[in-house]
């Protein structure tokens, strides 16, 4: 390191406080742009600055609500009565069948009974009655295939678009893609569930090859939503933006000698951000101040759906507060069999005790956006990492299944009331219009206003693509 004299660090570093110490000062008087009520201070080097996207966008944001263990379509949004005709049958014609945990058993028929609902007359489910109110809403594609049986590779297919860790997440890609309106809170959030992480940890929000700037940021759904967000109480103002502005400007001469450093950059940017979000942060999380009747829309009065319904309640505050994608996680890995929608055990037991979990708090964020005016702005997806067997793993549960799975979005300006795509008679392989996870991702970038091929990151010589050289977007989606 070459010698600096006292006298030039105290002249340099003398130069750039002032500057820093400006900008705070006109950010504390708002005499800097604003989002929300929160000064957005300094922020002209944010990589999350607004960008325009390809086309007129018809959503905004992305609400993600991933159900961790893997959902079963047959029994919640795809009915197969003929399940019921060839109960206690061997399952034929299809093949080898390729189980993840052993055990192969007959054909299943469903524990639930299907109903019919809305004007469109779609059948969903008995453990989702509240959900199925909102059917004319929801395009519900029962064609979604994925490339795995395994929980963690499939959590990360439906991530980032492969099944190997190390690759930007979908949440990163659209955070790169358009940046925030919300210099205050970050882009790109992650909630999940107070019982665990999803299968595959941290991965499944990782910016991979992308600046670490991208990666997806953890809200806790209970408590302070980041650990020590709070200043300690001997801690001024004034003194905890001195430490900062001190500590960018060494990271900023370090940047200088090292500029390909991506994690240097991004942690000079995240300390920037988390000094902005202690004023920002705590009142976008604050629940308590919501109305009676809002908590209770989100089932926050019920023990059972408390949880998830806080994180819902959490992920409207942050969209209306202009951040990017927010990602909710259901089922996390306190126990894998009972804290989780994998089903090995007992598809009945399990279903109907998550569904309990999630149907009043789900059904309380389409409502209550759509209340607002939020709702065709925003890109709702309920998604799993794959769906269930038809055929039963010890007489009562159900093994893992890729080759079909059920997905629904809704918002956006998404014509609702369609079922696209169809699996086998028995929900064994997708079979008519079959969807893959590139299609899913071309589909969302489309509604936000993205042309899949067009948003590239270049890395190691090439132009590299959330859907790689794949995808197409669905057509009864994409179009209005």
């Amino acid at each position: 390191m070459p010698f600096v004299s006292r006298r030039k660090f105290l002249f340099e570093a003398g130069g750039g406080l002032s500057g820093l110490g400006l900008a705070y000062l006109l950010g504390k008087d708002n005499l800097l742009a604003s989002n929300n009520g929160c000064a957005s201070g300094a922020v002209a080097s944010s990589p999350f600055l607004p960008k325009k996207p390809h086309f007129e966008a018809r959503a905004k944001r992305v609400i993600s609500l991933f159900m961790s263990g893997g959902i079963s379509h047959m029994d919640t949004f795809d009915p197969k009565p003929a399940l019921a005709r060839f109960a206690g049958q061997p399952l034929t014609g299809k093949g080898e069948i390729v189980v993840r945990q052993g055990h192969p058993g007959p054909l299943m028929p469903s524990p639930f009974t299907f109903k019919q609902y809305g004007q469109s007359g779609l059948p969903v489910s008995e453990i989702f009655p509240n959900i199925a109110r909102h059917v004319d809403s929801l395009a519900i594609v029962r064609s979604a295939t994925g490339r795995s049986n395994d929980h963690v590779q499939a959590h990360y297919e439906l991530a980032s678009g492969t099944v190997r860790m190390g690759w930007p997440s979908v949440g990163s890609w659209v955070t790169y893609g358009l940046g925030s309106e919300n210099q205050n809170l970050p882009a790109f959030v992650v909630i999940y569930d107070a019982r665990g992480g999803p299968f595959g940890g941290p991965a499944n929000w990782s910016s991979g090859y992308m600046p670490a700037a991208y990666q997806g940021t953890i809200f806790r759904s209970a408590g302070d939503p980041i650990y020590d967000l709070k200043p300690p109480k001997d801690v001024s103002d004034d003194q905890a933006r001195a430490r900062l502005e001190v500590l960018d400007k060494l990271n900023r001469m370090d940047l200088e000698k090292n500029p390909a450093n991506s994690e240097l950059s991004a942690r000079i940017s995240a300390y920037e951000l988390a000094y902005r979000m202690q004023g920002c942060a705590p009142e976008a999380v604050d629940t308590q101040t919501e109305s009676a009747a809002t908590k209770k829309m989100y089932g926050l009065d019920n023990p059972v759906t408390s949880p998830f319904g806080r994180q819902c309640l959490i992920a409207r505050r942050l969209a209306e507060r202009g951040v990017r994608f927010i990602q909710l996680y259901h089922g996390g890995l306190g126990n894998q069999n009972t804290d989780t929608w994998d089903a090995h055990g007992n598809v009945k037991e399990n279903h109907a005790q998550h569904a309990a979990e999630v149907d009043v708090p789900i059904a309380g964020l389409l409502e209550d956006l759509k209340g607002r005016g939020l709702l065709d702005e925003t890109l709702v997806i309920f998604q799993s990492e794959f769906g269930r067997m038809p055929i039963s793993q010890r007489g009562l549960g159900r093994d893992h299944n890729p080759g079909a799975q059920s997905i629904w979005m809704a918002g956006a300006k998404i014509k609702g009331g369609q079922a696209i795509g169809a699996s086998d008679e028995f929900g064994y392989k997708a079979e008519q219009q079959v969807v893959t996870v590139h299609d899913l991702h071309a589909t969302i970038l489309h509604l936000l206003g993205m042309d899949h091929t067009k948003l590239t990151f270049a890395y190691q010589g090439r132009q590299m693509r959330l859907t790689d050289v794949y995808g197409e977007p669905i057509p009864q989606i994409a179009k209005v």
